[in-house]
């Protein structure tokens, strides 16, 4: 059921290293994106799969993670990504700004075709842009928008509710708490009679 799938997919900051997704199935998870929504069907997003161990550990210290816990540096040594998928887009094609929608939808295609399979992911949208565009030798029309960071979960995340509005994700004994709120502060029924 899609509800089970969203709620395993969840931000993951450390993964077992031991474990890796395979080209093929990376492959497969840039392939569900071509059945998601794209504005006016343009198509404009390009991926680019970082999977060699020695790679990613080069792209890591280019990201920035988990901004609501500074005093954290995460991932922690040894917890770091098996892969990364850079979300980028072809201004050739058009600006940025048209497609970020596009962005967000494949990224959550990819995150959960993984949870799917038994890996997760974690969105990151703080990184050295110029820094990865020249690691990556991306053409000047490649534009990188987003960092999915993937590999087999490897820490205790629990969905909460959301108490006094407060949606701040936390930690406590080494467990990931967040705060999510209820429908009933999201949904408005209207009537336009």
């Amino acid at each position: 059921m899609l509800k089970d799938l969203l709620e395993k997919n969840r931000s993951f900051r450390a993964y077992d290293r031991s474990v890796r997704l395979t080209d093929d199935g990376l492959s497969e998870l840039v392939d569900l994106t071509r059945y998601g929504a794209s504005s006016a069907n343009k198509q404009a997003l390009k991926y680019y799969v970082v999977s060699k161990e020695a790679d990613v550990m080069k792209v890591m210290p280019l990201t920035k993670w988990a901004k609501g816990l500074p005093e954290l540096n995460l991932p922690y040594p040894g917890t770091e990504p098996t892969a990364f998928i850079v979300i980028c887009i072809d201004t050739s094609i058009g600006s940025v700004g048209e497609y970020t929608r596009d962005v967000g939808i494949a990224a959550e295609i990819i995150l959960l075709g993984a949870t799917e399979i038994g890996f997760g992911g974690c969105m990151i949208g703080s990184f050295m842009k110029k820094s990865l565009s020249e690691l990556l030798s991306l053409p000047e029309n490649i534009e990188p928008n987003l960092v999915i960071a993937l590999g087999k979960p490897a820490e205790d995340i629990r969905i909460v509710e959301a108490e006094d509005g407060n949606t701040a994700y936390y930690r406590n004994d080494n467990i990931h708490y967040v705060p999510k709120r209820k429908l009933d502060d999201i949904l408005n029924f209207v009537s336009l009679s």
